[in-house]
């Protein structure tokens, strides 16, 4: 009598296996800005762990969301950006971490994860992936060319209409990120950029329809591209991208040099995290992902194939000194003081906002 409940538990606990095995396949959904990590890493990952990675990309926070909010994304991880993070947060979308499941957090960089600590107290939500700043990219010869005496270490390439408008026919682009582009705008305004008061906002907003007729795309990746073919000759953008776009020139040896600047009057630092969503179907192979990118061997082949700068402080050794040492990519001290952070707006100002930057694209 007493054998017979083992030979039924045997198969009872094969089964509760079996179960654990299909509620997890080998798989692990990823939705990740564009142009922002190395493949080879994503191969190494399959290699190492036999988990599929299927890689989708976007170029705006917006999409991330909005995917987020509705819900049944299918996603198990994505890199939404700082303040991002904080709302969906406070919306519930986000699962918190088993931070005993990604060993990998002891290398962290408490310079820039006590940062985004504003966004996500405790870290418990987020794990930075990438950091950077807002500045911009220009064409140094078609610049020059143009305007020889262009202020180029200034906000006034951008928000001034009188230097900007000498540069329309060689090609503008603009960030397709309202926060970011306003946020800049108040800066160089002088005012906090920071600011909630939607004075304030109305102020930037004046600034930027003041240089709308020069703006040639809103975009957040086409610019790479764009400035790295000589397509165009001045760009708003995020650091890595445009040292991207320099890098890409450099290899076609077609003549093409590219600057990029973090402007005098100071920058936003943004910072990217990997967050899984409350709904992922593959919550454990997603905590996998998150510890094998935070190795710091394999943050710094990141950093070292897109020129951004990563929240892995035991990596700095192994990126590639010419990434590690460009002031644009890991900033100096001094630049750091002048680098500032903003966090989200209130559901009200964030519909205004919204609706100034449909009016500001649509030309109104």
């Amino acid at each position: 009598m007493a054998f017979f409940p083992r030979i039924v538990a045997l198969p009872l606990a094969l089964i509760a296996l079996a179960g654990t095995a299909l509620a997890e396949d080998k798989v692990v959904n990823v939705y990740n800005w564009s142009d922002y990590i190395d493949p080879d890493v994503l191969a190494d990952f399959t290699k190492e762990t036999g988990i599929k990675v299927v890689y989708d990309v976007y170029d705006n926070n917006d999409i991330v969301e909005t995917k987020l909010l509705a819900g049944g994304s299918g996603y198990d991880i994505v890199v939404p950006t700082d303040s991002n993070v904080a709302r969906q947060i406070k919306a519930g979308t986000l699962l918190a971490l088993d931070k005993s499941k990604i060993p990998n957090l002891s290398h962290m960089w408490p310079a820039i994860t006590d940062r985004m600590a504003n966004y996500d107290p405790g870290n418990n939500y987020a794990v930075v992936y990438m950091w950077g700043t807002d500045g911009f990219g220009y064409n140094v010869d078609k610049i020059k060319a143009i305007m020889p005496d262009a202020p180029v270490n200034s906000w006034d390439m951008i928000f001034k209409p009188e230097i900007v408008s000498k540069f329309k026919d060689c090609g503008v682009y603009l960030l397709d990120a309202p926060e970011d582009v306003i946020q800049s705008a108040l800066n160089y305004l002088g005012k906090n950029p920071d600011s909630k008061d939607p004075a304030d906002i109305q102020a930037a907003g004046e600034l930027l329809k003041s240089i709308r007729p020069y703006i040639q795309k809103f975009n957040s990746s086409e610019y790479i591209n764009a400035l790295a073919n000589g397509d165009i000759c001045l760009a708003m953008g995020y650091s890595g991208d445009i040292l991207q776009a320099r890098n890409r020139a450099k290899d076609a040896n077609a003549g093409v040099n590219i600057q990029y600047v973090i402007p005098k009057e100071g920058a936003l630092i943004w910072i990217d995290s990997m967050v899984i969503p409350k709904d992922a179907p593959h919550p454990e192979n997603a905590l996998a992902f998150i510890d094998f990118m935070q190795r710091p061997e394999n943050a710094a082949r990141n950093s070292t194939y897109i020129s951004y700068a990563n929240a892995n402080k035991d990596s700095q050794a192994m990126i590639d000194q010419a990434v590690f040492k460009d002031p644009g990519v890991y900033p100096d001290e001094d630049t750091l003081k002048r680098l500032f952070v903003t966090t989200p707006y209130a559901a009200k100002l964030q519909r205004t906002i919204t609706r100034l930057w449909s009016d500001l694209k649509s030309g109104g």
